[in-house]
This record gives structure tokens, C-alpha cells and sequence, in this order.
């Protein structure tokens, strides 16, 4: 196994890109293929070579841990989850239903997914690739069959009769050799509880003590984790929570991150965060937080939001994680539309921070698996957003896309308002530059931009459109004066290298 220190080799390089598979989803599809039963370790080399081809940092195997077989029945019998199933996989069968990966009985590989020595070679054929293996966390909750249910009841919230009477779905009851308890089955404070986890009591030090060896555990084995509902363990929220259920436990004096993030210093940590909390998780110590204001100002927002959550600082920007789809969002193709995705996809692919694509993304699929299945249906690739994803992912790899400096510019009238629609920024490396200008707008834009850097006046420039194959020459008198001239079609965007000839 190779030594602690290595891990740095993935963490050297700014703006990782990072590929999440659907594990249990994946090996069903490729022993499809293959005509036998495929787990992780059987995974044929050429998988793992084409995502070395693409330019990825960092794979997510999604889901490998044992699951709950109790999570597992409640998902094979929850009536309401049918039609889910039917419109994502028609036809599907019970067995189909492999339960939640965050419903887990124990911190082990499940045994569709294969065994600690496959995890490990993955991990070695991953290396060999110059590729770091995350894989997950789940802090707040365990399955409600996990051995410590009978061992150690203590590590989780409980309620009594009374509680149980009160609200009988936040409960479930847990019988032990010699007494019944009331588990709080997991839940985020804004929805109701999930019927297949066991809420984790976060101000039993006893419990964090646990948490921590699980994740010393799992660190031997990967290069990173994704830590799910990250902001579920914060004592604030936690305590906003639980409060009525762990009434003599006081709030701990330290939050429960910082020990496990410096217990695992070379370790790289990504965090699923809503609620503003992004910046507080990072200042705690992740690496990494989830940028949903960004999907959600992309899909549903104005030009204008996403530029303004672009303005904040650079640290806070080089510590998001930009997707457009991941296994609990709709599937980009779908939530943005063809149309719109030469514009979202330029601009996911070339900020700063981690970039952060999801299996099936770049074929354009548009059925969103729930989580709870454990097969996906089969879909024909859409070749003009293969295409798109490609070309994004071969230029984003360049050097430049991975260097500290990036700006992003201002865009001014050209003869009438649509310059409104445009988002500008430049990447910097010595003399390599690369700007992008993307129209967000539905209808065709123009502007001019101002590239934020000293020009020679007696110097002609180039600029080539790496993304549609076209070159503009301009002269630097010009550019400095009334700054670059762009006009683009509704949707479309610009990520030009700029040269001086």
C-alpha cells in the first residue's frame, strides 16, 4: 500500500476534476456487457484508462459500503417510491432495489460491490494513473440494523413511548437482549425523517470518538472522502435539532471537524453543504464544499446572480465544487435542455475550484437513477453534447485552468442591453492566457471586455477560439482602448487563447 505521503500527488494540482460513479449501477452495467457478474476488482483496465484520457483528478466510487437490508425492505415495499422506479427504469423488479448507500450497515464493502483487497488494487490501478479514489462518509446516520444498535445504543438520539406517540415516524423501535429503545431514525431539520437511517447523537463524545475511528478505518483505503450532509454534524445545527431529545448532554466545546480533518491532515475532504454554511465548513477545514447557489442561480437564476456569486472571494471560490449533476439532481440534460448547455457547461468546466462531473453526464443521459436502484435503464449517447464535454474536459486540463490566477471581468455596453447577459473571466499563467465570455441569455449578446491586463498598444493579438475552432486577430491600440468586442448567439460561449503575434 503506498505511504501516507503520496497522497500528496493529489492534492498538488489547483481546480481538480472529479468523476462520481454510481458503483452498484456501474458493475450491473458492465456485467451486462461482460455476461458475468462483474464486482469493482474485474473492472476491465480500459475504464480506468479513459478517465486518465479525460483528465480526471479524482474518482468517487459512490455507494461500495455494505448496506442495510432493513433500508433495503422499507425501499422494496414504500408504495410511494414506486412510481419513481417505474418512470426511471420501466419494468423494474423487486431485486432491482438494492436500498440506499447512505443507509449502511456497516463501514465494509458490500458484497455486490466486492472486498477490501479490490478496493485497495482500484485504489494501486488508480495511482498508477495519477488518479486519487474518494469515497463516503455519511456522518449523521447509520442504518437502523448497524451492529452498534445492540452494542453500543448510547451512540444514537433516543426517544420514549411518549415521543413515539407524539410523532411515530421519527422513531423506530430497537429491540436489545434486555431492554427496547426508541431510535431517532436520521433526518435534516427541514424534511421529514428518512425511514432507513438511525440517527448519530453528535454531542456524546463517546459517539465522535467512534465516527473518527471509522474514518482512520476508511482513510487506509482511499485518498479522500465525500462527506454527506456535512453541516448535519455543526453543534449549532445539531443542536437546533436534537435539542428536546439529548437534554443533559451539553454542547461540546469544539466542533467535529477540525479533529477528524487534523486527525487525516494529507486526506482530501468534500463536503455536501447547503444553508449558507459552504464558507463555515470550509473555514473548519474542508477542501472542498458543495456549490449549489451556483446550479441553482444557472438554472433557475439571472445573468446577473451568477455573476455576483462570482465576485466573492477567490479563497471561498477556489474551495467550490461546481456540478451540474450529481446522483440527487436531475440530470443537466434534462435540467438545463440541450440548448443551454454549451453556455452551463463551459462555464462548470473553466472556474475555480474543483470540477465535479457525474457517470452518464458526459453521454447527455437524461433519466435520473434514484439511489435506491441498483440498475440504470439504458440510454443512447447524445453525440453533440459528447462532443461538447470533450472539448470542454481536453481544454480545461491545460496548465493554465490550474493556476492561481484568475479574474473575473466586466462587460459593457456595445450599442444596446444584452451585454447584461454575458459573464467574462481570465485564467493567467506568465504569458499563457485563456479568456472565457459566455452568454447566459437566450437570445444573441454583445458587449466588450475589458481583459484586466497591461496590452502592448504596438502589438497585434490573436485570439483563438479553442471551443468553436476560430481565430480573430485585433489590435492592442484597440483593445486597450474600447477592450475586445464579442457578440454571441444565445447560449453560447467563447474560451479563447490570446496570444501576441
Amino acid at each position: 500500500m503506498p505511504a501516507q505521503n503520496d497522497r500528496n500527488a493529489f492534492t498538488a494540482r489547483m481546480h481538480p476534476h472529479l468523476y462520481e460513479i454510481n458503483t452498484w449501477a456501474w458493475l450491473e452495467e458492465l456485467s451486462a456487457k461482460a455476461g458475468k457478474r462483474v464486482t469493482v476488482g474485474a473492472v476491465p483496465d480500459e475504464e480506468w484508462d479513459k478517465l486518465r484520457e479525460l483528465g480526471f483528478d479524482f474518482v468517487w466510487l459512490m455507494g461500495i459500503w455494505k448496506r442495510s437490508p432493513s433500508g433495503r425492505h422499507i425501499f422494496r415495499t414504500d408504495i410511494n417510491s414506486f412510481a419513481l422506479y417505474d418512470a426511471a427504469l420501466p419494468g423494474w423488479t423487486v431485486r432491482d432495489v438494492a436500498g440506499s448507500p447512505y443507509s449502511i450497515q456497516d463501514y465494509v464493502p458490500d458484497p455486490r460491490i466486492g472486498t477490501w483487497s479490490e478496493i485497495d488494487a482500484v485504489r494501486s490501478k488508480l495511482r498508477d494513473r495519477n488518479i486519487g479514489l474518494i469515497l463516503d462518509f455519511v456522518p449523521n446516520h447509520t442504518g437502523p440494523d448497524h451492529p452498534w444498535i445492540q452494542s453500543h445504543p448510547e451512540y444514537y438520539v433516543q426517544g420514549t413511548l411518549a415521543d413515539f406517540r407524539r410523532n411515530p415516524e421519527a422513531f423506530f423501535l430497537a429491540e436489545l437482549e434486555r431492554s427496547a429503545l426508541f431510535i431517532a431514525r436520521g433526518k435534516d431539520p427541514y424534511f421529514p425523517p428518512w425511514p432507513d437511517a438511525a440517527q448519530l447523537n453528535y454531542f456524546n463524545p463517546s459517539t465522535r470518538a467512534a465516527m473518527l475511528d471509522v474514518l482512520k478505518t476508511i482513510s487506509t483505503h482511499c485518498d479522500g472522502v465525500r462527506c454527506d450532509m456535512a453541516m448535519l454534524c455543526l453543534n449549532e445545527v445539531f443542536a437546533k435539532t436534537w435539542s428536546p431529545l439529548i437534554g443533559g448532554l451539553k454542547t461540546p466545546a469544539e466542533e467535529f471537524w477540525p479533529a477528524a480533518i487534523s486527525a487525516l491532515p494529507d486526506f482530501v475532504w468534500l463536503a455536501e453543504v447547503y444553508w449558507d454554511l459552504e464558507w463555515r465548513l470550509q473555514q473548519l477545514g474542508f477542501n472542498f464544499t458543495y456549490d449549489k447557489r451556483l446550479y441553482d442561480r444557472l438554472r433557475d437564476g439571472s445573468p446577473r446572480d451568477v455573476r455576483l456569486h462570482l465576485k466573492s472571494d477567490l479563497s471561498y471560490q477556489n474551495k467550490m465544487a461546481r456540478f451540474l449533476e450529481n446522483h440527487d439532481e436531475v440530470r443537466a440534460a434534462s435540467a438545463f435542455g440541450r440548448e443551454r448547455l454549451p453556455a452551463i457547461a463551459t462555464i462548470a468546466a473553466t472556474l475555480p475550484g474543483m470540477r465535479f462531473y457525474h457517470q452518464g453526464q458526459l453521454q447527455g443521459r437524461k433519466l435520473h437513477l434514484p439511489i435506491q436502484l441498483g440498475r440504470a435503464p439504458s440510454e443512447p449517447d447524445d453525440p453533440d453534447i459528447s462532443k461538447l464535454y470533450a472539448k470542454l474536459l481536453q481544454i480545461s486540463s491545460q496548465d493554465v485552468f490550474h493556476q492561481q490566477d484568475w479574474k473575473l471581468l466586466e462587460a459593457s455596453a456595445n450599442g444596446d442591453a444584452s451585454y447584461r447577459n454575458l459573464v467574462a473571466y481570465r485564467w493567467q499563467s506568465g504569458q499563457d492566457v485563456r479568456l472565457v465570455v459566455v452568454n447566459l441569455g437566450d437570445t444573441a449578446s454583445q458587449g466588450r471586455i475589458y481583459l484586466g491586463a497591461p496590452l502592448d498598444v504596438s502589438r497585434r493579438y490573436l485570439f483563438s477560439d479553442l471551443l468553436n475552432d476560430k481565430q480573430y486577430e485585433r489590435e492592442g491600440k484597440d483593445l486597450t482602448e474600447s477592450g475586445l468586442f464579442v457578440r454571441l448567439d444565445g447560449y453560447r460561449a467563447h474560451v479563447f487563447e490570446v496570444t501576441i503575434l
